[in-house]
């Protein structure tokens, strides 16, 4: 893990803020103070930390539906995140996006995309106005391997090599979509397809966050470049279910048990670091305790927050860009 103290003291606790988070959602989820559904990020830490902690502020990230991880890892508040899942006017898009529609363009967060498969083509813009403005921004499209699947993602990579551009393809492959294995739907293998466009690409181990964060530097590096664009396959685990209301019972109990205790980012981190001695067990639950406060406000906050004005119902819906009649 090719990480200094001060990153991986980063690293970890940007993953356990994630991890916080989601809980969190997910209890005011269950407790009905949610509105609309939440897609828990729990699990996929280590992918938006390593992949997000190889960019700068100028780069740009595009999301899927589970967005809150990458939302975080790009710099979003987690105050104004959790007044937005609460549908609270303070919340990051005034209370009218909710946990499917998060961005942030101050902190490069381009949104989170109910629509697979609908980040890629973005990404892709993002990355050509970087290349024709001669920024040196690159962009980051995070998909599952569901989005794989779509025609769109297809259309972006073969474009962005056509054009050479600055973006990188982040496959977090979880295993499922929706509540179908991936076994069943996803065909050959994801890293040669890239390969087949002449992309560069490579697997990912997606627990470990020093894996994720040396082929996102990799990429991104190649990006800066010139080098075009590249496709990182990262295996992951989702913990929760699809969504808030998914009881998730195509996954036996025993397997859903093995998974946290031998397949847990935030333990393996633990293990790592301590194990080498580059971080004291003291100084982690620090920084648990630390989280633990910091997201146990942010709901108090969100709860006690006014919702949207109505007044306000038909702002930011669309853009005017001033032309005359």
């Amino acid at each position: 893990m090719q990480m200094s103290r001060e990153d991986l003291a980063r690293a970890y606790r940007t993953m356990r803020t994630i991890r916080a988070f989601e809980l969190a959602v997910n209890a005011e989820a269950q407790a009905g103070r949610v509105p609309g559904s939440t897609h828990l990020y729990a699990g996929q830490e280590a992918v938006a930390t390593g992949v997000c902690m190889a960019l700068n502020r100028e780069d740009h990230i595009v999301s899927t539906h589970r967005g809150h991880g990458h939302s975080i890892a790009k710099g979003c508040e987690v105050g104004p995140m959790m007044a937005e899942i609460l549908g609270r006017g303070s919340g990051t898009c005034k209370g009218k996006g909710g946990s499917m529609h998060i961005a942030d363009l101050d902190v490069g967060m381009l949104g989170a995309n109910g629509i697979v498969g609908g980040g890629p083509p973005m990404a892709c813009g993002a990355a050509l106005t970087a290349k024709t403005k001669k920024t040196g921004a690159v962009a980051v499209a995070f998909s599952g391997d569901g989005a794989a699947n779509q025609g769109t993602t297809a259309e972006s990579m073969n474009l962005a090599m056509v054009w050479n551009l600055p973006v990188i393809f982040v496959i977090e492959d979880n295993g499922w979509g929706e509540a179908t294995s991936a076994e069943w739907a996803v065909a050959g293998d994801i890293v040669k397809r890239a390969e087949g466009y002449g992309m560069a690409a490579e697997r990912v181990d997606g627990l470990s966050v020093g894996d994720v964060h040396e082929a996102a530097r990799r990429a991104v590096t190649r990006a800066r470049e010139g080098g075009g664009p590249t496709l990182l396959h990262i295996e992951t685990e989702r913990f929760f279910g699809h969504f808030n209301g998914d009881v998730d019972t195509y996954r036996s109990d025993a397997t859903k048990e093995a998974q946290r205790r031998d397949r847990d980012c935030l333990n393996r981190f633990r293990a790592q670091v301590t194990e080498a001695g580059l971080m004291e067990p003291a100084a982690l639950d620090a920084i648990d305790a630390e989280v633990e406060a910091e997201i146990e406000a942010v709901v108090r906050a969100a709860r006690d927050a006014a919702p949207p004005d109505p007044a306000t119902l038909t702002t930011d819906v669309y853009v005017s860009y001033g032309y005359e009649a």
